[in-house]
């Protein structure tokens, strides 16, 4: 009876659950530190924020211990589906029903507190994601599949950014690496980078530049997977094709100067009216020709070619090629209407400032200049707990929630910021490892599922706090204040560590 007991102990992964405390430790302490001048109250006074953090904490171990050692772990795998339609009726309830908070209809308000159900629906959708996944003979390579798995995903992250919470949703991309894990192919990973990729350049670079990228990228590949029996000759080719577009705007300027030369010529040659007109007709057009225009007709006109010679020689990675190349062109020359008509006035100028496109330090560019001042200041080892002068006097918007990680950087530290990631990275790691020593499926996907959510937060955070990334309002993982994060967070490591108890008790 002894042994089993002991079996049951260590089949808890105590070094999870520790490294979440001192997580969750080291937010409460930055939070204080973030607000004691403008709330100089206890840590411990439910006045000031610190004070409910606290509270939140303590709620988050209740339900730590609750999810840990009374409810049975079989309960998660059997309400996946009733939770998963709960949350995406909240989700739909919360827009009609809440009031604007920053230009967000997503927070219900309970009397003292507030609850945003997108911190929930990472929950629900991890665990239908697990479930759904985890079936007999469920193969991402059957089409209906694939479409259920993708739908599962798509509907919550749509119905959230229709709340104008746009840093919620782009979480749920990351639900793509639990996608690969289980077989999905690398090349939509791929395909999702060029998309990002393709989006930047023709914002900052114009649409010709975006092609010949795109051109450059795809040409050689086209090449290197056809049947041919020279690859490395036509790769050479390719090269020189590949540099006549990207010189095409230089070659047209050259022609157009040519052109206007026997236009000068004919005036002075010809005495014949007719012959002059039909003669300035015939080599006006030459300056007026765009590249782009040259290069797309070029392209787009050997597009068939490619798909002929993929199902002449049953190539689908030809085929593929050929359609990413056509899908790339319109989501080129969509992106001026995606950036002016979809995307949000404050949207906009954040990835402006963020691509420098402009400069706005006063502005939208405040938040991210006063944080990187902030980390800056801190130096190696930092200014000490409560001694940050961008902290202390508030310089810093929304320093307790969005850029909590700007008080590690300036009380603590580069060496404060290397080992709040390195906890983080360790939490990843145990959980990816954890979920690859179950046997069980659901419990492996829904480990995955945990780690992929927690590495955006920490990726999207992290990158905004330091001007990699724009400001789109996301916490940071067990360390911002509010209880609906933390709470969410804690209850998806806790059903893991929970699920992976139940498979590992025995073993």
């Amino acid at each position: 009876m002894i042994e089993q007991h002991a079996h049951k102990r260590q089949s808890i992964d105590w070094a999870l659950i520790g490294v979440y405390l001192l997580l969750v430790l080291i937010g409460w302490l930055n939070i204080y530190a973030s607000v004691h001048s403008s709330e100089p109250a206890s840590m411990f006074a439910w006045s000031s924020r610190a004070g409910k953090q606290f509270v939140w904490i303590l709620s988050s171990l209740g339900l730590a211990a609750l999810i840990l050692f009374v409810l049975p772990p079989r309960l998660w795998e059997g309400i996946c589906i009733p939770f998963y339609i709960l949350v995406v009726f909240l989700l739909v309830v919360v827009i009609f029903v809440s009031s604007d908070v920053k230009g967000s209809h997503s927070w219900f308000d309970l009397g003292p507190i507030r609850f945003q159900p997108a911190e929930i629906s990472k929950i629900s959708t991890s665990l239908l994601l697990s479930y759904v996944l985890s079936l007999q003979n469920f193969r991402l390579s059957n089409f209906k599949n694939f479409m259920l798995a993708a739908a599962i995903i798509v509907f919550p992250m749509l119905i959230i950014v229709a709340e104008s919470e746009t840093g919620s949703a782009l979480v749920y991309v990351g639900f793509i690496f639990v996608l690969y894990r289980e077989g999905f192919s690398g090349w939509w990973l791929g395909l999702i980078g060029l998309v990002i990729a393709l989006f930047i350049a023709t914002l900052t670079a114009g649409a010709y530049w975006s092609v010949v990228g795109l051109i450059a990228i795809l040409v050689p590949f086209c090449i290197l997977t056809g049947n041919g029996s020279h690859p490395w000759r036509n790769l050479l080719w390719g090269a020189l094709f590949v540099v006549f577009v990207a010189f095409l705007p230089t070659l047209l300027e050259w022609a157009g100067g040519w052109a206007e030369n026997q236009m000068d010529y004919l005036s002075h040659r010809i005495w014949v009216p007719q012959a002059k007109e039909t003669g300035r007709y015939f080599w006006s057009f030459l300056p007026g020709i765009k590249p782009l225009y040259v290069l797309l007709a070029l392209s787009v006109g050997a597009t068939p070619f490619f798909f002929y010679r993929a199902y002449w020689d049953k190539n689908p990675s030809l085929a593929l090629t050929a359609g990413v190349f056509l899908l790339g062109v319109a989501l080129i020359f969509s992106t001026d209407y995606i950036f002016e008509n979809v995307l949000q006035p404050h949207q906009q100028s954040r990835i402006e400032v963020l691509l420098g496109m402009k400069e706005d330090l006063a502005g939208v560019g405040y938040n991210v200049h006063q944080s990187k001042i902030a980390i800056g200041s801190g130096g190696l080892l930092g200014k000490g707990f409560l001694q940050g002068t961008q902290t202390t006097f508030g310089f810093v918007p929304e320093q307790t929630t969005d850029f909590i990680f700007c008080t590690v950087g300036e009380e603590w530290g580069f060496v404060g910021c290397l080992v709040v990631i390195l906890l983080y990275t360790f939490l990843i790691a145990r959980l990816i490892l954890d979920a690859e020593s179950c046997r069980g499926n659901f419990t492996r996907i829904y480990g995955y599922c945990v780690a992929s959510c927690i590495f955006m937060h920490l990726f999207i955070n992290v990158g905004m706090t330091v001007g990699l990334m724009p400001v789109i309002g996301i916490p940071l993982p067990l360390l911002s204040y509010g209880g609906s994060s933390l709470w969410a967070f804690t209850i998806l490591i806790f059903i893991f560590l929970a699920l992976y108890r139940n498979e590992k008790k025995y073993f």
